[in-house]
């Protein structure tokens, strides 16, 4: 597939669509503030996710489940404002979506109206159809998510690598081209066989973002916490750290602690 990259102006739906055609891979991050999205789309990243990650990651949970729609509307709006070239897909959290396609068109439109976010993420396949249908005739686009669905961890009881029996690997697949006829117009495919997921990207013409599920998708996603280190006890074997801002932060906040205990900051340059 082609490498090459154009500059875009401005990321849509359509902008994904015709990268897929093209052979160029999608790149996504997580962002939940107005600081780190400003540098995450000063950086070129094409989506910006306000996953709802948030509940690990900004409240300390140990699941997704506890972050409230409320909450993801309070994230998603900072990240908003600090945007001027990502497409910004947001969330459904667990519970506003799931088991009535009312609620789910309630929940979805109150994200994009209180947030002026660009598209909604939700997980799941056939069970779930309804409410895609109904939130897509309202015009809100969808982005789907298959595999490891963390808003399911109860029912899977682990987060290992999922589909890799024959059965699962099926529905897979199934509920991926199903996510595509119902008008999805992007599925992110967390923690599957790579060969799997490149099989499953190249059915589709719709874009396939992987994390956890190899190269032979149309783009990867992480979260971008761990990606740069501020994190520094997840270490999944799909995660990449570029930089480690646990150690580097952690030596900084203790020089200042000890450059304030000692007298030495401010100096007397640093005061008026």
């Amino acid at each position: 597939m082609s490498t090459a990259k154009k500059e875009y102006k401005r990321i849509t739906i359509k902008t994904l669509v015709d990268m897929k055609k093209k052979g160029e891979k999608i790149s996504m991050l997580t962002a939940y503030d107005y600081t780190m999205a400003k540098i995450v789309d000063g950086s070129g990243i094409d989506v910006i996710l306000v996953g709802d990650s948030a509940s690990n990651v900004m409240a300390g949970h140990e699941t997704t489940l506890p972050i409230t729609l409320d909450q993801m509307i309070y994230h998603a709006s900072s990240v908003i404002r600090a945007i001027d070239r990502s497409l910004v897909v947001v969330d459904l959290p667990f519970g506003s979506y799931q088991s009535d396609p009312k609620e789910a068109l309630r929940s979805a439109i109150r994200i994009m109206k209180e947030s002026g976010a660009h598209a909604v993420k939700m997980e799941g396949g056939k069970e779930i159809k309804e409410s895609i249908k109904r939130i897509l005739n309202a015009g809100i686009p969808v982005m789907g998510h298959l595999g490891l669905t963390p808003q399911s961890i109860y029912k899977f009881g682990t987060y290992t690598v999922r589909a890799k029996e024959e059965q699962e690997a099926a529905q897979l697949v199934e509920d991926a081209l199903l996510l595509e006829k119902t008008g999805c117009f992007a599925i992110v495919m967390e923690k599957i066989p790579a060969k799997l997921a490149q099989s499953i990207a190249e059915k589709l013409t719709i874009p396939v973002i992987g994390i956890g599920a190899g190269s032979g998708v149309d783009g990867q996603v992480l979260v971008t916490h761990d990606m740069i280190g501020m994190t520094h006890e997840f270490n999944p074997r799909f995660l990449r750290r570029y930089l480690d801002l646990y150690s580097e932060m952690t030596k900084a906040f203790s020089q200042y602690s000890t450059d304030v205990k000692r007298g030495d900051f401010p100096n007397e340059s640093e005061q008026y």
